[in-house]
């Protein structure tokens, strides 16, 4: 289990090195293009393999327990150490990451996005996945941000060199956003190493605050929330996610929405709130206001681009829904409660299911239809997806309801979860303030509502007519690379406890200063 972690987190790396270099002989093929997106599914397929044997042979008696372990001293001075070891909550980011990655690289092999080398391609697809993975594996600060990281120029390259149109401006407003998020985040996250004595997370959680001042705490949470919070997206700190949404290719907005928004508000969780609980208790109202304002801002904007005559392009669409919906993960931490922070939680894996399975859907439809503008889909299609292509539409329908959390469906527990938590927050929090920020919540699962049902009739439903141009219905490469997806979001809507018994605990430890 140490060594099988230990691959899992290196592997992708060496991967994308191997991919740079020359191919040996007997593996160019004849096509060297293909034998390089080829290296990269195969990687990626052998990284989610490690991955469901570590989940199959981690201990769910314990899922509370640092399990799979590795600890080395790596930079004495400064007692920074290799510290690796899963538990509950970090288990399924690390399984979801994996699958995710492996279904854009096999996406990617039958449908690589324009732009140059591939060789260059898969090399990025695996530092993202290596950079990712080691953000949910490690247990030190400073390897915590080092790996945060490393993560930021992929996706650039991934933004500026792959993109679409004004591919140049979203991957320029990616970077500064969130290296200027980073730049801070630096700050709070030696503040608390240097005030404490160590930078190993477990021991700081462990601690549970009670070895740094409140006065350290509020700076640190205020310093390492605002890195967090670029990453997340938090409103208003949002508004470079639309643009990279929009211009990103298909696999690359899979993995930003689906993988790297998780590691925000996993840096919550693993980080502020066991080490600083008194600047997170300070601050709470705070984030769960920011939250509710997300929330609301998110679903309006997603209607004002639904609207007929409005020309909004549908990967915008869900890119702002993504601010809305981790809104409520960001409501369900800030109610500092098990139940809460279980919703949260939860609702991060519902979310990286259901938008990467639309983000892959509106790919597919913009590949056939050379636009994701919804006006020009509604009027191209004569409103009838079904008709011409009644997989594609079915898919795009289903995703669509799961995503405005539908009971039995992935997206229901997550959101109602951190409803719950905010319903009865932690002692010392306001209850009539988060009773109104619940209510305002409750309201904004009415508006994702309402945008998306405008959004599956106007592209799905309506009268079919004449098609002098036929499109094409769901390939067998892009069935497979879906399939997964929606199967995980009926499994996790009709049996929840498979997730919340991993993270219950695990969250029960967290919050009660390291003690079972």
């Amino acid at each position: 289990m140490q060594f099988l972690l230990a691959f899992i987190v290196v592997a992708p790396l060496l991967g994308a090195v191997a991919a740079l270099l020359p191919a040996p002989p007997g593996l160019k093929g004849r096509n060297p293009d293909q034998a390089v997106l080829r290296h990269g599914v195969s990687v990626t397929g052998v990284v989610l393999l490690a991955a469901i044997v570590l989940a199959l042979g981690f201990d769910h008696d314990h899922p509370s327990k640092m399990q799979a372990t590795t600890d080395i001293s790596w930079i004495p001075a400064l007692d920074v150490r290799i510290h690796l070891g899963i538990d509950g909550i970090s288990l399924p980011l690390l399984v979801l990451t994996a699958l995710l990655t492996f279904l854009c690289a096999l996406h990617s092999y039958f449908k690589m996005p324009a732009g140059p080398s591939p060789k260059a391609f898969v090399a990025l697809i695996l530092l993202l996945e290596s950079g990712t993975l080691a953000t949910f594996a490690v247990l030190d600060l400073l390897l915590f941000f080092l790996a945060f990281e490393m993560v930021l120029i992929p996706m650039y390259f991934l933004i500026a060199r792959w993109g679409g149109a004004r591919k140049q401006a979203a991957a320029w407003k990616f970077i500064l956003y969130t290296l200027l998020g980073s730049v801070v985040m630096l700050l709070g996250l030696l503040l608390i190493g240097l005030k404490s004595g160590t930078f190993d997370m477990v021991a700081l959680a462990t601690d549970n605050g009670r070895g740094l001042t409140s006065s350290v705490q509020v700076i640190a949470v205020l310093a390492i929330g605002i890195g967090l919070a670029v990453k997340t997206p938090m409103w208003p700190l949002h508004s470079w996610l639309p643009d990279a949404h929009t211009a990103a290719p298909t696999v690359g907005s899979v993995l930003l929405a689906g993988v790297l928004l998780k590691m925000g508000t996993y840096g919550f969780v693993r980080i502020l709130l066991p080490v600083a609980p008194d600047g997170m208790h300070t601050f709470a109202p705070y984030l769960a206001a920011f939250a509710v304002a997300g929330i609301i801002y998110g679903s309006l904007a997603c209607l004002a681009l639904a609207r007929p005559g409005a020309k909004g392009d549908l990967k915008r669409l869900i890119a702002y829904s993504s601010v809305g919906h981790m809104g409520f993960v960001l409501l369900g931490i800030a109610s500092m409660t098990p139940t809460g922070v279980n919703g949260a939680l939860f609702a991060n894996i519902a979310h990286g299911l259901i938008t990467g399975l639309l983000f892959f859907l509106v790919g597919a439809v913009k590949d056939r239809y050379g636009t994701a503008d919804l006006d020009t889909l509604a009027g191209a299609t004569g409103a009838a997806l079904y008709g011409r292509a009644p997989r594609l539409g079915a898919l795009l329908a289903f995703a669509a309801v799961a995503s405005l959390g539908l009971p039995g469906l992935a997206g229901f527990w997550g959101e109602m979860l951190a409803l719950f938590g905010a319903f009865d927050p932690a002692d010392g929090l306001s209850r009539p303030a988060f009773l109104t920020f619940m209510s305002v919540a409750a309201f904004g699962t009415l508006l994702t509502a309402a945008y998306l049902l405008i959004v599956v009739r106007r592209v799905c439903m309506g009268a079919k007519r004449e098609d002098p141009h036929p499109v094409a219905d769901v390939q067998r490469y892009e069935f497979a690379a879906w399939t997964p997806l929606a199967a995980l979001t009926v499994l996790a809507g009709l049996w929840p406890a498979v997730l919340l018994g991993l993270t219950d605990p695990a969250v029960q430890k967290l919050l009660a200063g390291g003690k079972s």
